[in-house]
């Protein structure tokens, strides 16, 4: 696949990292929205896909650059799918990490294990123009379970608290490029590869 410089349609700096070495081996050359100067659009949509895609079009209206845009967010089971696209704000509009993983804890307090199944959930949007009626989208789950109480240091957002299956420990303990092998966002971002293999889907109009 030839290289393609794309425009990063987030503002969130854990997403950035994750980005940057997914996409470090694929010969994708990541441009950030912030070092453009490019202000986050308000995520009005009520799934991942509407909100992925009117980031991805947000970004390439102001840039003028293809651009890849991901919503994602944790699903818990026992909370009927809670937080889901709310996740970065579950505890508020300017909640942290710590606020989010708190309320989590503080709903599930009491909640036997059998019923504490999650997963994080990702949906990837790529857009060649802000007009492209072609846009390509790609899904990633990651199946898992809400441990009782935080642990590790690494990650962002949820990953203190989301044990993987197969995993013992949360995703916060996990080294990074063991988690970047297999999340949700290295999911849904091996389909989004698959799909521009050929390299038809840049070279088609986008209009």
């Amino acid at each position: 696949m030839r290289p393609v410089k794309l425009l990063l349609a987030s503002a969130n700096a854990g997403k950035q990292r994750e980005f940057a070495m997914l996409l470090a081996p694929l010969g994708l050359e990541l441009v950030l929205q912030g070092a453009l100067g490019i202000d986050s659009v308000a995520e009005t949509g009520t799934t991942f896909e509407e909100n992925a895609l009117l980031k991805a079009r947000h970004a390439a209206a102001c840039a003028q650059l293809p651009a890849l845009a991901d919503d994602s967010g944790l699903e818990v089971d026992a909370l009927d799918g809670r937080p889901g696209v709310w996740s970065a704000r579950y505890a508020g509009a300017a909640a942290t990490d710590d606020d989010n993983n708190a309320r989590l804890l503080a709903e599930l307090d009491g909640v036997p294990p059998e019923r504490r199944g999650a997963r994080y959930r990702c949906v990837l949007v790529l857009v060649r123009a802000a007009a492209d009626r072609a846009p390509l989208t790609a899904c990633g789950s990651w199946e898992g379970r809400i441990a009782t109480r935080r642990a590790g240091n690494g990650g962002f957002g949820y990953d203190p608290l989301f044990i993987p299956n197969g995993h013992e420990v949360t995703v916060a303990e996990l080294p990074a490029a063991l988690k970047n092998a297999q999340s949700h966002r290295a999911k849904a971002l091996a389909a989004l590869v698959g799909q521009l293999e050929s390299g038809a889907w840049l070279e088609r109009d986008a209009r």
